[in-house]
């Protein structure tokens, strides 16, 4: 039997099907077609009346300053904090665009979020968002005391290439020593620059295309030929010592390879893993 969008799915991204995707390597077409999409679903739900923001920033290794949203939940025990990274391939969205699922893991949870204004490609890229991420890492840390905080109990999440950086930080703090992070939450993270070669099977439903990523990741690496675990996490070849890991993918999905294959990885060097593939 094939494989098919669920009908209320279907319905929902009926008016996206007439669209004329972007040429590969147009980044400001899938700029302007993406942010709205992400918006109106950032705001297609309420947004949790018991959960409040403030604005912070870091700086960044070369003196830039890294914008960040803290969201607590009224009444929350303190405890456990989580570095949240935003989607958008690398090369768009930005922490406002995602202020609804944000809010709305924080209140569901009780957990804290610090969301991260990375800077994106190809303005900025690899390692400065990544190195932004790791600015933001050890801002939490430094501050966790006066967040009501447990540095012991700071994890990453992020959802596609935000999941990307979150994967890429717990290998790059395992280089530097630290700061300290007790677990990866990843959502459909963008790991493999590698993964080019349509899957006939999921690639009619896919909102992700391949050629997005064919323009993402060029994007974020330019011309070099030495690509690092930390900038594609799939290239991992050791993942001894790496935190314990959530990571949930959907089928029609163009991660759903990659994602699966680092879930397996990651297990066979010891690391805890709970994997979902939906």
């Amino acid at each position: 039997m094939a494989l098919s969008l669920d009908p209320e799915i279907a319905e929902a991204l009926a008016p996206m099907a007439g669209a004329t995707p972007p040429r590969v390597g147009d980044i400001a077409a899938r700029r302007a077609l993406w942010e709205p999409i992400i918006g109106a679903a950032g705001t297609a739900q309420p947004i949790p009346a018991d959960v409040r923001t403030s604005e912070h920033h870091a700086t960044a290794g070369d003196g830039a300053r890294i914008k960040m949203r803290w969201y607590t939940k009224e009444g929350a025990t303190p405890g456990p904090a989580v570095l949240f990274f935003h989607g958008g391939g690398y090369i768009f969205g930005h922490i406002d665009l995602f202020d609804g699922p944000v809010s709305r893991y924080v209140s569901a949870s009780g957990v804290p979020m610090l969301s991260v204004e990375y800077r994106r490609a190809p303005e900025h890229p690899f390692p400065t968002p990544l190195e932004d991420g790791y600015a933001a890492l050890t801002w939490l840390h430094e501050h966790a005391a006066e967040l009501d905080v447990d540095p012991a109990r700071i994890g990453v999440m992020g959802d596609s290439a935000g999941g990307g950086l979150a994967a890429g930080l717990t290998i790059l703090t395992r280089e530097r020593g630290g700061p300290r992070i007790a677990r990866q939450i990843l959502i459909m993270p963008m790991l493999d620059d590698r993964t080019t070669t349509p899957d006939p099977h999921i690639a009619p439903y896919v909102l992700w295309s391949y050629d997005d990523s064919r323009t993402a990741w060029p994007a974020l690496l330019g011309d070099r030929t030495d690509v690092p675990a930390t900038a594609a996490p799939a290239r991992l070849e050791d993942a001894t010592g790496l935190p314990p890991a959530y990571i949930e993918v959907g089928q029609l999905d163009v991660f759903r390879d990659e994602d699966a294959a680092y879930a397996t990885k990651l297990g066979r060097a010891g690391v805890e893993v709970e994997f979902h593939l939906h």
